[in-house]
């Protein structure tokens, strides 16, 4: 039986997402807020859907990638009630943990499965069909999502039960973060030292201390010029500290990860 695939959330990342599905060849409806979301779409064999309810009733698979923890919530709220029994719901966004156990469960009593799957790589990395998938959810349930999964991702990784995704997404991205301060700091050590800005950052490019945060924090002329991508990898610190607490670890790359996500901001 073929797969009815549905996709709620076409910005950025999530319209490349759903693009590449199309173009695999998955039946697909979509539902966005705003019309104009779905224009570059018109000409593709996609369908659209008046609600997320109208959604759901037509659908057994449906991605979701919205922002945050209450827009998924919502969106799950309304498509819920209307999916079959037996379909699957998947999570593209990052959001907390415990949100997707709730959700899950809430699937559950409508026999409906649900794995979290966040991704990484952006809207450039979608486009090419490199994202990085990290599932978490029961086995058989990512079994039956890879095939959709793999129209658009370079890696995906199974890393347990729901909500394990999510973890993993949050702890990579609070890395990031504190790898983003580790190199605005290097950079001014060696701006202090008397070094030209634009040399140490060509050194640094070609020598061992070299890292993808460098790469992007050596583009940038000041702090400020990250403020969108320092409120969401804040949310990120954030949401990891709700599910490890005080656990030393997590501190320290919180501590390191703060002090430039302040800056920026």
């Amino acid at each position: 039986m073929a797969i009815r695939a549905g996709f709620i959330g076409l910005g950025s990342q999530g319209a490349p997402m759903a693009r590449r599905m199309l173009d695999a060849g998955y039946d697909l409806v979509l539902w966005a807020r705003r019309p104009q979301t779905l224009e570059p779409f018109q000409s593709t064999a996609a369908r659209f859907a008046g609600s997320v309810a109208e959604l759901g009733e037509q659908v057994d698979y449906c991605a979701i990638c919205v922002v945050d923890d209450a827009g998924v919530r919502q969106i799950v709220d309304e498509l819920l009630p209307a999916m079959a029994p037996g379909s699957l719901l998947v999570i593209h966004s990052t959001i907390s943990p415990a949100l997707c156990a709730t959700l899950a469960q809430e699937a559950a009593v409508r026999s409906v499965h649900l794995i979290d799957a966040p991704v990484s790589g952006g809207g450039e990395g979608a486009a090419a069909g490199t994202l990085t998938v990290m599932l978490g959810g029961a086995a058989r349930d990512v079994e039956r999502a890879r095939p959709l999964l793999e129209t658009f991702a370079g890696q995906i990784t199974h890393l347990g039960g729901v909500g394990s995704g999510q973890l993993a997404k949050l702890v990579n991205n609070t890395l990031m973060a504190a790898n983003l301060a580790l190199a605005h700091h290097a950079l001014e050590c060696a701006v202090a030292a008397g070094i030209d800005r634009a040399a140490f950052a060509q050194l640094v490019g070609v020598s061992s201390g070299r890292s993808f945060a460098f790469d992007v924090c050596a583009r940038m002329p000041e702090p400020a010029a990250f403020a969108h991508g320092a409120k969401l990898l804040a949310k990120d610190v954030g949401l990891l500290g709700e599910a490890l607490g005080d656990e030393a670890n997590y501190q320290q790359l919180r501590d390191t990860a703060m002090r430039f996500l302040q800056l920026a901001q």
